[in-house]
């Protein structure tokens, strides 16, 4: 079972982690296009969104079950309390990137796309921040 889950966890990780580089790809294709032409496509790839929050799911669900083994010794972890803390951070991005996007979607795209761009860095950040705390974790 917990090689399903580790297996699982790697998946959601790529899910996850791939659709944050991903839309950084697209921001910058976006970006050599015209102004509205390149709002239209963004709003057209935040569909790519969901897969991000799957892979969060698959992470929360498999996370949860690899780290059984440490609850109880969870002080002696820092950098896992850490990564877990910055998940929570993430998760938190996400609904805010979730909300604007949905705005943006209706018509307010002006005013949410540059709200989307700067917010989609810091998620990008905390991501690769979570990795490097992981792999320290479990050094």
């Amino acid at each position: 079972m917990r090689d399903a889950m580790l297996i699982l966890h790697f998946i959601g990780l790529a899910m996850g982690l791939g659709t944050s580089i991903g839309f950084l790809f697209l921001g910058i294709a976006s970006s050599k296009m015209e102004k509205e032409e390149g709002r239209k496509f963004m709003l057209k790839a935040m569909a790519l969104s969901k897969m991000g929050n799957f892979g969060l799911v698959f992470l929360l669900l498999s996370g949860g079950y690899l780290a059984t083994p440490l609850w109880s010794n969870l002080g002696n972890y820092p950098t896992f309390i850490a990564k877990l803390i910055l998940f929570v951070v993430l998760g938190g991005l996400l609904g805010i990137l979730s909300s604007f996007g949905k705005k943006a979607a209706k018509g307010e795209a002006e005013k949410y796309m540059p709200k989307i761009q700067m917010l989609g860095r810091f998620t990008l950040l905390t991501s690769l921040t979570i990795v490097v705390l992981a792999v320290l974790s479990f050094h």
